[in-house]
């Protein structure tokens, strides 16, 4: 699923097209500015948003074999939640 069916979906819920796009854009600015910051975003049941660095490390080049050094780093981390993991997992049901 993308986003444009993300919408779809989500319009049957809050009654509009332009309900869901908006809702939807607002949730995802919350929580990218909040995990850019380097917050966390907890939603219970679903899961966790946070940011994780990575330090400098030392990695190699496929191709050639020749080491390079890698820059330490921060990126986007999602753990999901015990409820969202029992769904997936059919230990649970909706």
């Amino acid at each position: 699923m993308n986003k444009a069916e993300l919408i779809d979906a989500l319009e049957t819920k809050l009654g509009g097209k332009r309900a869901a796009t908006d809702a939807l854009d607002a949730f995802l600015d919350v929580v990218i500015r909040e995990v850019a910051k380097g917050g966390k975003v907890g939603i219970t049941g679903f899961g966790t948003f946070e940011r994780a660095d990575r330090r400098a490390r030392t990695g190699r080049n496929p191709k050639t074999g020749v080491e390079v050094k890698i820059k330490k780093t921060r990126v986007p981390k999602f753990r999901p939640g015990t409820n969202f993991k029992e769904i997936v997992a059919g230990s649970k049901k909706l």
